[in-house]
């Protein structure tokens, strides 16, 4: 009996955590088992519903505790009615902790901050959670560092006081990546595209890359050529860099419309994939013995309806067994296949359920043999995709949309999966459900 308890112990202290954008190696693979096939009748079970502010936050997991960060501001201020518009907003941004089981909040980080990009919505930066402390990046380049127990200020930067950044149209939005001892941002200022602080101290450690704007690209690591690289994609160029110390390894250049660099690049064997919403994909193979490049296939449209690849916007594609899933501009969940580009097959099923729509989305986490979809209508749904086609398994509504920058209503927040969960959080609220067979 005795043993018995102990691995019943041992199962619940050791639930996966989802510390950072995409899961716990940045892959959107989730990897936790006794997970539900299918969802029971009338959809998985709350746990737990938590009055927020508005965000397209993605919430973190880590160690029994949900970070996330969200908008406040008072009721008698003035928004751009047309969210494209460029007002003078003030506010507050906030970092919450809340516990994971109960969702009861155990402290708030609260700063003044005053908005002047588009999509007015609030932050877009998922937290990052490691030894003790979160790492978080508001929507006008407010970085803190805080202690994870506590919410203390360890320490700060301010992009547009330090590096002379301007907002991007949409705000900051490159979510910062942990590299050993280092945290790397998308910053932008002149000769400051990317940034490397001491995680601790939040010296600089290094600067690096000119580029007329950041983009809002999450700098991303790979292991190609026989060493780490840090992949930076800005509006201009594709760049490698060596991490340890922001020396360029190769750059190509590519002009993007718009600033719209957004969806973060995938790797596969030695295939590097780039989508972007109006100039559609690149796909890169790595030298095998040293850090460089050579075009593999492009797409050759610029157009955001008349698409050719894979023209992605917020959701980032997932790659296997030689083929690509993603979504398109206008909603398409897309099968293409990774070594030209070519098209398999589409479906509206995940996103709209019918008509093509601008920027319609879905966010997709492999789980074993199957994948979660979160739509911008608020459902989880789960389904197989193969180069056979799309097949759902079973759907369910957990949230309403309510963010209407787009003219609609949507969920443009991509959720966290961890301790058998789901954590999903529209404007108003953030949702615990068990996903736990």
């Amino acid at each position: 009996m005795r043993t018995l308890l102990l691995l019943l112990l041992g199962t619940t202290l050791h639930a996966d955590d989802w510390p950072q954008w995409l899961g716990p190696q940045r892959d959107g693979v989730w990897r936790e088992t006794g997970i539900v096939e299918k969802f029971p009748e009338g959809g998985p079970k709350v746990l737990w519903r938590v009055k927020i502010g508005g965000g397209y936050t993605g919430p973190a997991v880590a160690n029994g505790k949900v970070y996330l960060m969200d908008r406040q501001v008072s009721a008698n201020t003035s928004v751009p009615g047309n969210a494209f518009a460029r007002g003078i907003i003030p506010g507050t941004e906030r970092v919450l902790c809340l516990d994971a089981k109960t969702g009861a909040q155990l402290w708030e980080h609260r700063y003044d901050c005053t908005y002047t990009m588009s999509y007015s919505t609030g932050p877009r930066c998922t937290p990052l959670v490691s030894d003790g402390k979160v790492w978080t990046l508001g929507a006008e380049g407010n970085l803190f560092c805080l202690d994870a127990t506590n919410g203390q200020v360890l320490w700060s930067h301010d992009f547009k006081a330090d590096y002379g950044a301007k907002t991007p149209q949409w705000g900051f939005a490159g979510h910062p990546l942990l590299d050993g001892q280092r945290l790397i941002c998308l910053a932008g200022g002149p000769g400051s595209v990317a940034v490397a602080f001491d995680k601790d101290s939040g010296k600089e450690l290094w600067r690096a890359l000119d580029a007329r704007e950041p983009g809002y690209c999450p700098p991303t690591m790979i292991d190609a050529g026989g060493t780490k690289q840090l992949i930076l994609w800005h509006p201009q160029a594709v760049n490698s860099l060596d991490p340890a110390t922001g020396k360029v390894f190769w750059s190509y250049p590519w002009e993007v419309r718009f600033g719209l660099t957004v969806a973060t690049p995938r790797l596969a064997g030695d295939l590097l994939l780039f989508s972007s919403f109006y100039t559609s994909s690149k796909c890169f193979k790595l030298d095998a013995t040293k850090p460089a490049a050579t075009l593999q296939w492009e797409g050759k449209s610029f157009s955001e309806k008349n698409t050719d690849t894979l023209h992605s916007l917020m959701s980032t594609p997932f790659v296997e067994n030689g083929h690509i899933y993603g979504v398109c501009s206008y909603g398409q969940l897309r099968c293409l296949k990774l070594a030209t580009g070519e098209r398999v097959w589409e479906t509206m099923a995940a996103t709209t359920g019918g008509p093509e729509v601008r920027w319609a989305n879905a966010f997709i986490v492999k789980h074993e043999n199957r994948f979660f979809l979160a739509n911008e209508q608020g459902d989880l749904i789960i389904a197989k995709l193969t180069p056979q086609g799309y097949e759902e398994l079973s759907r369910a509504k957990i949230l309403k949309p309510t963010t209407t920058d787009p003219k609609r209503a949507v969920v443009w927040s991509h959720p966290a999966f961890a301790n058998q969960c789901v954590f999903m959080r529209n404007d108003e609220e953030i949702v615990c459900a068990s996903l736990a067979k």
